[in-house]
């Protein structure tokens, strides 16, 4: 009480200092630095080392900035921080740190206790330093200086390291009383400030509470299991909790399943005598219909991996004892042809993994069905395309080919039917979203032909659906009417297509690689001309023939007068045939 009262008038005085515009008192913002560096420097990841190097580093700064040194190499000196330090408030962020420092520690040893159970030693010794460190800076925040929000800031952070203390030591009323009290504080501040502010606080406190209905639950309180659930669906609590909640559910499952014997299936009834399959049929309810409720996708996608994930391990247990049964039954009267009851339970194990990967497959068609259409979708970003959805219904077909083909059902002709009418349905639905991928590719007489093979499965599906009246049976008269609206808009847009295709040749892009200098006469849509690499002229340009330059010029020909030659023309001309015949005979010579 007397603690109570303290802290309304802590919360008074923090009014109080809200309307005075100078605060004279010292402050520190514990829970903002804390959400904030963990969330920068690896939490949000999970990965507790590296916070906790960054929480040394910090420390070193810090100490070295304020030249609050510990010693040298040689020697350790241990400092204390006392009350006349804290006029600078790099002081109290020292110990905030060094709490961080083991805390985070702590949680990583915790990670590593899975498989090496003795670091839990070392585990429990961090923590409880985290603690200490806590009350140090309760301690140093009970000085006049300290503003009255850093005082309850720092109760609160001490409370959740208590808490964190005692719930590992499973003292759970110590540490339900801790976390209330932290809770309590939270609370309170968040109320005294506006929702800005107030909306850290009260993350805190959806934080804790998974830990405050746990320990209520170990308490005696059998109410709680029922708020821990919900706590689950909505992923309280962070990982750690997680696994304890986890746990805690399997263990309330494994005590209920003392009571259970026998299941029954397809009309026959079947003694269940593995543990680990009573706990998973007996849960199998529980996780259907949390599934169902369901707020958002990831916490769908969450809970059906891990309903797959039990049934896998419940699978393979029921294998393992099969295996072990044939062993002891090999003998002249083991092939009878008769599927024992542990077999026909392995068929029905089977048969709940694959329906479940069935609806989960088809939970994710839907979602990106509805993206799909959706006409607000980030073109920056890569949205959902008809090939995903194809995917999606392939392994669907897959799942249900297996089902078809489940040990102890080949001669049940309804179990028979119902596969099959669910095989047409979703591959009519397969069929639609590869008609749809066609028509992204303006191919569309393929589309058409495909939305034609629509139509034939739906109606065929209708047909058949009387007869056997499955109620878990998809609905496909919504199908065709979207095909009927799909088929009538493709044929339009192919007749379009034609029209502009043989109306306006000219108008379309051509590829040619023809420079613009050489079709200046023709006009042609060419994108290119206004891009960054028009193609204008030849480049680079052809070679051309030129004379060559000659070697020299004579200019003195045209100013040389020649000796005239006239008395020799007439000395050749005037000897006749006389000087003919003497050449002949030699006479002349």
């Amino acid at each position: 009480m007397a603690q109570d009262k303290q802290n309304e008038a802590n919360i008074a005085s923090m009014d109080e200092n809200k309307e005075n515009v100078s605060d004279p008192g010292v402050g520190l913002e514990i829970l903002q630095i804390i959400k904030d560096s963990q969330q920068q420097h690896g939490l949000r990841h999970g990965d507790y080392q590296r916070y906790r190097g960054y929480c040394s580093r910090r420390l070193r700064r810090l100490r070295k900035t304020l030249g609050f040194k510990m010693g040298n190499r040689h020697k350790y000196t241990g400092k204390k921080i006392t009350e006349e330090m804290l006029s600078d408030s790099r002081y109290l962020l020292l110990v905030l740190m060094e709490a961080e420092r083991s805390w985070s520690y702590a949680m990583q040893l915790k990670q590593e206790a899975n498989t090496e159970p003795r670091k839990r030693f070392h585990l429990m010794s961090r923590l409880r330093k985290a603690a200490k460190h806590g009350q140090k800076l309760e301690k140093l925040c009970e000085s006049p200086s300290i503003d009255a929000k850093t005082k309850l800031e720092a109760q609160a952070y001490t409370a959740y390291l208590t808490g964190m203390v005692e719930f590992e030591l499973q003292e759970w009323k110590p540490a339900m009383e801790a976390f209330n009290k932290c809770k309590t504080i939270y609370e309170k501040l968040a109320s005294a400030f506006t929702e800005e502010l107030a909306v850290l606080y009260h993350q805190r406190v959806e934080e804790i509470s998974p830990n405050i209905r746990y320990c209520a639950y170990n308490i005696g309180d059998q109410n709680a299991i029922n708020d821990l659930m919900q706590m689950r669906l909505i992923g309280g609590g962070g990982n750690m909790m997680a696994e304890k909640l986890e746990a805690l559910i399997t263990q309330t499952r494994a005590k209920q399943a003392a009571t259970m014997s026998e299941v029954e299936w397809r009309g026959r009834t079947l003694p269940v005598k593995i543990d680990k399959a009573r706990i998973f049929l007996l849960g199998l309810a529980d996780n259907e219909a949390a599934i169902a409720q369901a707020s958002n996708e990831d916490t769908k996608e969450h809970l059906y991996e891990t309903l797959l994930s039990e049934c896998r391990d419940t699978i393979q247990a029921v294998r393992e004892e099969l295996k072990a049964e044939k062993q002891r039954e090999r003998g002249p009267d083991a092939d009878t042809g008769k599927v024992s009851n542990l077999q026909f339970l392995h068929s029905y194990l089977s048969y709940i993994k694959l329906c479940t990967v069935v609806k989960r497959n088809e939970s994710m068609a839907h979602t990106l069905q509805a993206k799909l259409k959706d006409p607000h979708n980030d073109e920056n970003k890569r949205g959902p395309k008809p090939q995903d959805l194809i995917r999606l219904y392939e392994i669907i077909l897959q799942s249900l080919a297996e089902l078809s083909t489940l040990q102890g059902l080949e001669e049940d002709h309804t179990f028979q039917k119902e596969m099959a009418l669910k095989t047409l349905v979703y591959k009519a639905y397969r069929c639609f979203f590869i008609a749809q991928s066609y028509v992204l590719v303006k191919k569309w007489s393929e589309a058409l032909v495909l939305y034609e093979r629509v139509l034939k499965y739906a109606k065929e599906v209708q047909s058949k659906a009387k007869s056997i009246g499955d109620k878990e049976l998809p609905d496909v008269q919504e199908l065709i009417a979207e095909v009927n609206a799909e088929k009538y808009s493709l044929q339009a847009a192919a007749i379009l297509d034609t029209e502009e295709v043989n109306e306006a040749p000219a108008e379309r892009p051509v590829k040619d690689n023809t420079p613009l200098c050489d079709r200046l006469e023709t006009f042609r849509l060419d994108p290119a001309l206004v891009g960054k690499q028009p193609n204008l002229v030849h480049f680079p340009p052809g070679f051309q023939p030129i004379p060559c330059k000659p070697l020299f010029f004579d200019l003195a020909l045209n100013h040389v007068a020649f000796p005239p030659l006239d008395d020799k023309v007439e000395q050749k001309g005037k000897g006749g045939l006389t000087g003919y015949i003497k050449g002949i005979f030699g006479f002349g010579s």
